[in-house]
């Protein structure tokens, strides 16, 4: 009888306003920490982190070798973001896209069909692809040139969150828009990009939804095809939980709208969908961790107080396994 599982939650903390070895540079102080949801406490697996903001988990069935993918925005204004990678007990780190390849990433997606990962860059205004270990890197999407002031200064511009249906041949991803400015969109296009066009030139994008409050991180359910996303903006309209059935064509999505699962968010930025104990899970620099059923109900609260909290993934972990690598 094998011991039973637990998810175990990886959280990213800014840990701004703690304490750092460089007072000087706060944002240095980041952290990727772990938990259980009967653990109450977090335990930081990595420290020193540079503005950490999209993570994703990859479980291998029946191996032990199971790897951790994290994205550092880094400075804004400096193009030193990095993807990173490493083993499950936080050892053994590698650079998928080191610094100057790309500029400011923040969510990121695995398509373990095809091998793939798949990161928005802000400030970068790209979406690339790469294999898992950053070789075969592209373009698929570009909404500007990094170089350009205006560009950058065009929040409209930025990709933020991302998505895979590998099944269906499509990602999903946010252009979130300025702060409070209820001009974000989501958008999908084929994961094939099509025969002579370029990430700035292809034709198969479409806009689901647009004058949303502030978009920012993506999941979807593929079984249900049901689209899950966090927004921040005004709390008149934004920092809530929505979700929307993307089966169809465009026409049938944008009339059939979407639905707020839960309100009152703080800043809310993280997402994670668990699809087969039913839960949805979301973070917010407000330093909470969220749980909800599917429905947006059940909504159970973890380590309030711990944190600035950016991104987040799940994994299901046997007691040995979770013992070995967390203590937990």
């Amino acid at each position: 009888m094998s011991a039973p599982s637990e998810s175990v939650i990886y959280v990213l903390d800014f840990n701004v306003g703690n304490e750092t070895d460089d007072p000087n540079n706060p944002w240095t102080s980041g952290r990727i920490a772990v938990g259980t949801p009967s653990s109450n406490t977090l335990k930081t697996l990595k420290s020193h982190e540079l503005r950490p903001d999209g993570i994703e988990v990859l479980l291998h069935e029946g191996q032990n070798d199971g790897r951790i993918f994290w994205t550092q925005m880094g400075g804004p204004e400096k193009n030193d973001g990095t993807v990173q990678s490493s083993a499950l007990d936080g050892d053994d780190v590698k650079d998928i896209f080191s610094r100057g390849e790309i500029h400011t990433p923040k969510q990121l997606a695995i398509d373990e069909k095809n091998g793939k990962l798949y990161v928005c860059d802000r400030e970068g205004l790209r979406v690339h692809r790469s294999n898992l270990d950053g070789t075969q890197k592209e373009v698929l999407i570009q909404t500007g040139t990094w170089t350009n002031d205006e560009h950058v200064s065009d929040a409209a511009r930025w990709c933020v969150g991302i998505c895979v249906d590998a099944e269906n041949g499509l990602f999903y991803w946010t252009q979130k828009g300025p702060s409070k400015g209820g001009k974000g969109k989501i958008l999908r296009a084929n994961i094939k990009t099509p025969k002579g066009a370029t990430a700035s030139t292809r034709n198969d994008i479409e806009v689901l939804f647009e004058d949303l409050p502030e978009p920012i991180d993506l999941q979807l359910s593929v079984s249900t095809q049901q689209l899950y996303w966090t927004d921040r903006g005004d709390f008149s309209k934004g920092n809530k939980l929505n979700r929307a059935s993307v089966a169809g064509s465009l026409g049938r999505i944008q009339e059939r709208g979407y639905e707020i699962l839960a309100r009152h968010l703080h800043e809310a930025i993280g997402l994670q969908v668990d699809e087969k104990n039913r839960h949805v899970y979301v973070s917010d620099l407000g330093g909470d961790v969220y749980r909800y059923d599917l429905d947006g109900k059940g909504v159970e609260k973890f380590f309030e107080g711990q944190g600035v909290f950016t991104g987040i993934a799940v994994a299901d972990l046997g007691r040995e396994e979770r013992a070995r690598l967390y203590g937990l």
